[in-house]
């Protein structure tokens, strides 16, 4: 808990969340206003944002003063908004709008309170006013617009009332867009050969889907690998965030004794066991009585970024988190979350048409990277959550946690995502193209000293490659023993070479 110097006082969100004891999420930044002297600034504490005001901005005592504060200084938080609009009565909101009825931020206020409680105050429809936007377009990521006469606003929001995500433009987010990742990967791959790409396309589906269950530290079985590689391949041709979709995609990648015909109708969370009963948990998901309206507002908003032209990462960040974080099924979550980012990000055309970006493969290479990313919501919402569980490890939420789950801001989880995609271009896909040329290379000269069936080729790249370069005596006498002593030698200088391996093998262990 971080003191409040005797000379600040809060306003805006931090002010409002203070006054009604609300409890929800923080907004990214806190604001104060000061009877110092200065200019206004801002005090970076351990990642925690705090903008300082001088004394004039100071904008009153009463509840309007702080929401106007608020969205003329802090944004748009819908959490919080929610969270004062069920707590105040509404004879309190149309008092602040009755005072300045056309006023930009009596009207924001106005629409925001009935498009997050859905009820209509007892006020008469704006005659004549400029349409304003809900959200401004330099400062967050947005829908297409839809107007709405009764408050004369321009409903630019990604959302509905039920799952309405929010991004803010930082200028990372905008670096991040401002580069042509599309161009950049047909730059890449048109640097390898025709042939190398031909047998990329397979190979790539095959690591996505090995590098996505390693992740979870699961180990499919062929059948389930086979309809993971094949769901892979269909990601352009058709769009999988349906409820119909996302059933039949768990039934393809879990066991099928676990499969389910609807969503979860049991509590659900994500930790571990200490033993004796005891659980460290870690993710509190919804709870079921709330999961079908979430999912169905998540429907919607996927289609109005879609309608929208959102961008593609973007898009998929909130998609593929959201699923995540609603965790709609007991088993099988965690696969097709990042199926999802695939799903729109080649039903976009984001990426080369018939081809996958390894993105599982660079979330391996980056696992804390990736858990930071899930823990960016995941852990500030802990604290928030008031549940018990049985002695079987049955979990119950003692209280209502709808308004957490509904209005994620996804901004810094986005800018996770942008990088996660940078470094699949820059190298991930680098790296497994090189892999397969240098495979070919390795072919190539070994059939020139054995000409070797295809798959003792492999197993004898896989293993060299394995063991620094090197056949082990034991691996000789159990699986390449129809070759000399020169062979093998050679082989093995053919593997090095083309893997750049250590061609003394002072790695390697020679016996095993």
């Amino acid at each position: 808990m971080h003191k409040i110097p005797y000379n600040q006082k809060p306003v805006g969100y931090g002010e409002l969340i203070r006054r009604l004891s609300l409890n929800i999420l923080p907004h990214y930044v806190t604001s104060f206003v000061t009877d110092g002297k200065g200019r206004r600034h801002t005090v970076i504490d351990r990642h925690i944002r705090k903008e300082v005001y001088p004394l004039p901005y100071y904008p009153g005592e009463s509840l309007g003063d702080h929401l106007t504060f608020a969205l003329k200084y802090e944004g748009v938080n819908l959490e919080i908004l929610a969270a004062v609009f069920q707590t105040v009565s509404p004879h309190e909101i149309e008092a602040i709008v009755r005072e300045t009825p056309t006023g930009k931020y009596a009207r924001q206020i106005w629409f925001l309170y009935e498009f997050l409680t859905g009820k209509e105050l007892d006020l008469e429809p704006v005659k004549v006013a400029n349409y304003i936007d809900i959200l401004d377009e330099d400062q967050y990521v947005t829908a297409r617009k839809e107007p709405v006469p009764r408050q004369r606003i321009n409903n630019n929001l990604l959302g509905e009332r039920r799952f309405c995500p929010m991004v803010r433009r930082t200028d990372e987010l905008k670096r991040y867009q401002e580069i042509d990742f599309h161009a950049r990967t047909k730059e890449v791959v048109g640097r390898y050969p025709k042939e190398i790409l031909q047998r990329a396309v397979t190979y790539l589906f095959t690591k996505e889907t090995k590098s996505s269950f390693e992740i979870e530290r699961a180990t499919p079985d062929q059948k389930r690998a086979a309809r993971f590689v094949e769901l892979l391949r269909h990601a352009e041709e058709m769009d999988f965030f349906t409820k119909e979709s996302l059933i039949e995609l768990q039934k393809a990648v879990v066991d099928a004794r676990f499969a389910n015909d609807d969503f979860r109708k049991n509590q659900n969370y994500i930790g571990e066991s200490l033993g004796f009963g005891r659980e460290n948990v870690h993710f509190v998901t919804p709870r079921p009585d709330d999961l079908p309206d979430l999912m169905d507002g998540m429907f919607v908003c996927h289609e109005k970024m879609m309608i929208s032209g959102v961008h593609p990462v973007i898009a998929a960040t909130i998609v593929a988190f959201g699923f995540v974080f609603m965790h709609p099924f007991e088993d099988g979550n965690g696969r097709i979350h990042r199926f999802l980012i695939h799903n729109i990000l080649a039903k976009r055309g984001f990426t080369p048409q018939g081809m996958i970006f390894p993105v599982s493969a660079t979330l391996v290479q980056n696992m804390i990277n990736y858990d930071q990313a899930l823990e960016l919501f995941s852990k500030p919402l802990l604290p928030l959550i008031d549940y018990d569980m049985d002695e079987s490890g049955q979990m119950r939420v003692k209280n209502d946690t709808a308004i957490h789950y509904r209005y994620i801001d996804m901004t810094a989880i986005a800018e996770r995502m942008f990088g996660f995609i940078e470094k699949t271009v820059e190298k991930e896909l680098v790296s497994e193209l090189d892999l397969l040329v240098n495979y070919e290379r390795a072919k190539s000269t070994m059939r020139e000293v054995v000409d070797m069936p295809d798959r003792m080729i492999d197993l004898f790249i896989r293993i060299c490659r394995e063991n620094g370069g090197r056949i082990s005596l034991n691996k000789r006498k159990s699986l390449f023993d129809k070759l000399t002593d020169e062979e093998v030698a050679a082989l093995e200088e053919c593997v090095s070479q083309a893997f750049g391996l250590n061609s003394n093998g002072s790695s390697a262990d020679r016996n095993n």
